[in-house]
């Protein structure tokens, strides 16, 4: 097996390579003047079984087309070397929002990125807490796998929810399924009653609206769940909503901290008491650094994705690491 992790991911990297008791795998990345790039393994690749990190979350001064780009072609590259198979490891997935036409000609996105995977000859592609699962798993004709984190934020309900009872909330109608999962899963371990919640939102022209409030909150600690947070105004939204019903603690729980533009009013509001990520962007730790005193939490993904790969390897059960029923 070959690992390698592509610059920009090197820190989650470096922690699902301790999890796996192996080094990473040496390569070398390029930047020409005009913005052209290139990167190649810096060990022969031949025959052997290649995995390759790499999160496509813009920031830093290099855009996500920048991240897929270098991703793709490191990959057709291992390919093009010998590579028996070619595995991506894209915690992050970019492009997945945009799974459906909802004006006349739209892109449909997820579908274009699935087919520039297949086209450089990948094998297989792992990602974590995609935007749409259906759309994930329709668009891609090559192995895909889905990593989900139910599990790993189940503690920290608990922890913080106290003796309170409990509400998990979606801020819109399109993460209903994905709280309605995590709502089951905290029930299933904790053995008591969780209740559940949601709240319209619909986006044209990048203009919010829709009030449809679902769900009793009120003397509740209620966690809102989604699959990322951007800029944070749709979990300011929720967690404004659920306050005003008389909610006793809300808290932001989400797979993927992106904190782009405008990340510093949710940081400042006192509306939300925990916001919840995981490391899966490096952003999440650029954004502890800068808003020390925001009451941001960050949980290590490292070992799920190294279980996943060393499953995908053995081979083993993946089935039985995310907890899909035979």
């Amino acid at each position: 097996m070959r690992f390698f992790a592509l610059k920009g991911s090197e820190q989650l990297g470096a922690t699902v390579a301790r999890s796996l008791a192996i080094d990473l795998d040496p390569h070398e990345e390029r930047d020409f003047e005009d913005g052209e790039h290139k990167a190649r393994p810096l060990v022969s690749v031949r025959g052997k079984d290649i995995y390759v990190l790499h999160s496509l979350a813009g920031g830093g001064g290099v855009s996500a087309n920048d991240k897929l780009c270098k991703l793709l072609f490191f990959l057709a590259t291992c390919k093009e070397n010998g590579a028996a198979r070619a595995t991506a490891v894209v915690p992050y997935l970019a492009y997945a929002r945009k799974d459906r036409q909802t004006k006349a000609r739209d892109p449909v996105t997820t579908r274009y990125v699935a087919q520039l995977f297949e086209a450089m000859g990948t094998d297989r592609i792992v990602t974590l807490d995609v935007h749409n699962l259906s759309a994930f798993q329709n668009a891609f004709r090559c192995e895909s796998i889905h990593l989900d984190t139910r599990k790993h934020f189940a503690p920290p309900i608990g922890k913080l929810a106290g003796d309170l009872p409990v509400t998990i909330f979606s801020p819109d109608g399109g993460g209903v399924k994905r709280a309605q999962l995590l709502k089951e899963a905290l029930e299933a371990e904790t053995g008591k009653e969780v209740s559940f919640g949601f709240m319209e939102k619909r986006r044209s022209r990048n203009v919010v609206s829709g009030e449809l409030f679902a769900g009793d909150v009120a003397d509740n600690a209620v966690f809102i769940v989604d699959d990322m947070i951007s800029s944070g105004g749709t979990m300011l939204r929720a967690a404004l909503a659920c306050r005003e019903r008389g909610a006793r603690a809300v808290h932001a729980i989400a797979t993927h901290g992106l904190f782009g533009k405008g990340a510093d009013v949710l940081f400042g509001s006192r509306a939300i008491d925990r916001i919840i990520v995981t490391d899966s962007i490096d952003a999440a730790t650029a954004a502890k650094v800068l808003h020390p005193q925001a009451p941001l939490d960050i949980l290590p993904i490292g070992r799920l994705i190294s279980m996943a790969i060393r499953r995908l390897h053995t081979p083993g059960s993946i089935s039985e690491l995310i907890g899909i029923e035979d």
